[in-house]
């Protein structure tokens, strides 16, 4: 797999619509916190973005939502959480994509996604992306072809390495880490519950909170195991007798 982290110039990217002209006029900064569907058509991503001025309650966010739809090619959006004290919004975002972007995710074909860091302020875009090195480089050479100045900061093909305890941890229950993570379930304080955050992942809030938990203890066991010695018995085993009896 290959990483790949690219600088562009916003007034570029504006100018082939992937960005909204005048953006910037009344924002700051755009991060790309995950990226939870991508076709060609459109994707659906989760947003943190950053006013310029003082952040409009909810309320007023939402009365203005066809508006707001309409200016930025947005089929949908939902206010995920509101950051008063650093002027931030996380939103879930469902976007169609420009002409542009949706040639380049055909050429593609869907074997590379966006990855951290992906930032946007009103002078450049940091944009990563992850996958096979072949498709990548396919990407770039039409990016070259087609005269839009960019520069490769970093390209690697040394995988990300992953920790021990990802053997313990499914592909799925990974995903959800990662998103609970982004959505600050594991800030204190919390930034959001657990009802909300079962409603981003299209799980009901017990099987949410039971995958979460399994995770969980999957990694706090292999942690102890690591830095004390400690034997850590199967999990599945926990109603097993103690040792000596049966």
């Amino acid at each position: 797999m290959l990483t790949t982290t690219l600088e562009f110039r916003t007034d570029d990217l504006a100018t082939l619509g992937v960005i909204p002209a005048g953006f910037f006029d009344g924002y700051e900064e755009v991060e790309l916190l995950e990226t939870l569907r991508l076709e060609r058509g459109w994707r659906l991503q989760l947003l943190r973005i950053k006013r310029r001025g003082p952040l409009r309650s909810t309320a007023e966010l939402e009365r203005e939502s066809r508006r707001i739809r309409k200016m930025y090619g947005l089929t949908s959006f939902e206010v995920v959480e509101r950051r008063p004290r650093t002027r931030e919004w996380v939103l879930l975002v469902r976007q169609r994509n420009p002409e542009q972007l949706a040639k380049l995710l055909s050429l593609a074909g869907g074997r590379i996604a966006p990855t951290a860091p992906f930032r946007i302020d009103a002078e450049r875009v940091v944009a990563s992306f992850r996958g096979e090195a072949r498709p990548l480089r396919r990407v770039l050479e039409r990016l070259r072809k087609d005269g839009l100045p960019f520069r490769v900061l970093r390209s690697s093909q040394r995988p990300y390495p992953a920790p021990e305890a990802s053997e313990e941890v499914t592909p799925r229950q990974r995903a959800v880490l990662v998103r609970a993570w982004v959505l600050g379930y594991y800030s204190v304080p919390r930034r959001i519950t657990l009802t909300r955050l079962s409603r981003l992942t299209g799980q009901s809030s017990p099987a949410l909170g039971k995958m979460l938990r399994r995770a969980e203890g999957h990694l706090v066991a292999r942690f102890l195991a690591r830095e004390a010695g400690v034997i850590v018995p199967d999990s599945d085993a926990e109603n097993a007798p103690p040792a000596g009896e049966g």
